[in-house]
C-alpha cells in the first residue's frame, strides 16, 4: 500500500469538507423560517389622537407644512391578517378623510398597504399597494407612482412605536431612491392609554371604603 497516496486522499477530503462547510451554513441561513410578522400592526388597534404635518407642496421646494389635527380607529380583521383604518382630520381650512386597508401575506411575510381618500373616489388609478414588513420595531414600505405626470418613489415609515404612541413618515423620491423628501407626518396618542386602563381595572379590584 501506498501512504502517500493515502495522505493525498486524506488531505483532498478534509479539503473538500473545509470548503462544504462555510457553504453548508449559508445553505441552512438561507432557508431559515421568515419571521411571521401578522400581528405587526396589531399596535393600531383602537382610537387615537392624530397631529398631522403635512408639506403644502411635493417635490417643489416647499419648506410651508400645513397643520391638522383628528382622529383614528383601527379595527383588527381577519384574526390580524388584516386591519382598516378610518382616519379624519382637519385644518384650519381644509378636511382630510380616508381610509387604510392593510392586508398580511403569510407566503411573502410582507403587507400591503392601500390608502383611499375620500375625495378621490377613484382611489388614483391605477390602484397599486405600499409593500413591505417590519424589522426591529421599524416598518418600511415602498411603491412606485405618478406625481404630477411625474413617476417617483412612494416611502411608508412607522417609528417610535410604543403601546401608547407611533410616528409614522411619507416621503417621496424622483432621484430612484437616491434622495427622499417627507411630505407627510403624524405623530398619535391613544385616546385611552393602556396604563390608565389597567389602573382603572385594579382600582375595580380594590375593597370600596
Amino acid at each position: 500500500m501506498n501512504p502517500f497516496k493515502n495522505i493525498r486522499a486524506s488531505l483532498l477530503i478534509c479539503s473538500v469538507f473545509a470548503i462544504l462547510q462555510p457553504l453548508h451554513g449559508s445553505i441552512l441561513q438561507g432557508i431559515s423560517v421568515a419571521r411571521d410578522g401578522q400581528h405587526d400592526f396589531d399596535f393600531e388597534i383602537g382610537t387615537w389622537k392624530i397631529h398631522l404635518s403635512r408639506l403644502a407642496d411635493r417635490l417643489a421646494g416647499s419648506t410651508t407644512w400645513i397643520e391638522f389635527d383628528g382622529t383614528s380607529v383601527t379595527r383588527k380583521v381577519w384574526d390580524g391578517r388584516a386591519n382598516l383604518e378610518e382616519f379624519e382630520t382637519d385644518s384650519s381650512s381644509l378636511h382630510i378623510e380616508g381610509l387604510t386597508l392593510r392586508l398580511y401575506n403569510p407566503q411573502t411575510h410582507q403587507w400591503s398597504i392601500y390608502w383611499a381618500n375620500s375625495k378621490d373616489p377613484d382611489l388614483g388609478q391605477p390602484i397599486t399597494p405600499m409593500v413591505g414588513q417590519f424589522n426591529n420595531g421599524r416598518g418600511e414600505f415602498y411603491d412606485q407612482e405618478l406625481w404630477k405626470g411625474r413617476s417617483v418613489y412612494v416611502r411608508f415609515i412607522w417609528s417610535g412605536i410604543t403601546p401608547n404612541f407611533a410616528h409614522f413618515e411619507q416621503s417621496y423620491s424622483d432621484d430612484g431612491g437616491k434622495t427622499w423628501e417627507v411630505n407627510w407626518k403624524t405623530d398619535q396618542t391613544r385616546v385611552t392609554p393602556n396604563h390608565d386602563a389597567e389602573s382603572d381595572k385594579s382600582s375595580e379590584l380594590r375593597p370600596k371604603d
